[in-house]
C-alpha cells in the first residue's frame, strides 16, 4: 500500500528546482508515490505576468497553468523514484497533448492541481492533469516528463525544465 505524503513549502524547495518567480506549487496536500499528487496553487495580484495580463483584466495565463500542473507532475516524479532534483539530473517537461483551457484564473482563486500517473514508457512519464478552482475545470492536458542527466549545450532543453 502506498503511502500518502502532504508537502509544505520547504519539502516542496526540496523537490523542485524552481524558485521565485518561476515557483508555481504552494502546498502538496496529497501525494501517492506511483499514483496521484494533489496540490494547491494560490494566485495573488502580486504574480509578475499580471502586470501585462492583462492589466484591466488579469488573467493568468495559459502557459502558466500548464507549468504549474507540470511542476506538480514533476513533484510526483521525484517522489515516486525517490530522487531530488541536483544540477547533474532533472526530470523535464517534453510534451504536452490535448491541452485545453475552460475558464479564466484570476487574483484570489486558487488553482487545484491533480496530476494522475497513466503510465511510464522507456523513461518517459506520461500524466494525465486537472487544474481547478473549486468545483470548475480551468485547465486539462496530456503532460509527459522525463529524466535527464547531465549538462545540456541546449537552453531549449534547460527552458522545459517541470
Amino acid at each position: 500500500m502506498n503511502e500518502t505524503l502532504q508537502l509544505d513549502i520547504r519539502a516542496i524547495l526540496k523537490r523542485l528546482p524552481h524558485r521565485y518567480p518561476f515557483l508555481l506549487v504552494d502546498r502538496v496536500l496529497e501525494c501517492v508515490p506511483g499514483k496521484s499528487i494533489r496540490a494547491l496553487k494560490n494566485v495573488t495580484i502580486n504574480e509578475p505576468f499580471f502586470q501585462g495580463h492583462f492589466p484591466h483584466r488579469p488573467v493568468m495565463p495559459g502557459v502558466m497553468i500548464i507549468e504549474a500542473l507540470a511542476q506538480a507532475a514533476g513533484i510526483l516524479t521525484f517522489v515516486t523514484a525517490g530522487a531530488f532534483p541536483t544540477e547533474n539530473s532533472n526530470f523535464y517537461f517534453v510534451g504536452i497533448d490535448k491541452a485545453r483551457f475552460r475558464r479564466p484564473v484570476g487574483p484570489g482563486d486558487q488553482l487545484t492541481l491533480v496530476a494522475t500517473l497513466e503510465r511510464t514508457l522507456r523513461g518517459i512519464w506520461k500524466m494525465s492533469a486537472v487544474a481547478s478552482v473549486g468545483d470548475a475545470e480551468a485547465a486539462t492536458a496530456e503532460l509527459m516528463l522525463s529524466l535527464g542527466t547531465g549538462s545540456s549545450s541546449s537552453p531549449e532543453a534547460e527552458a522545459g525544465s517541470a
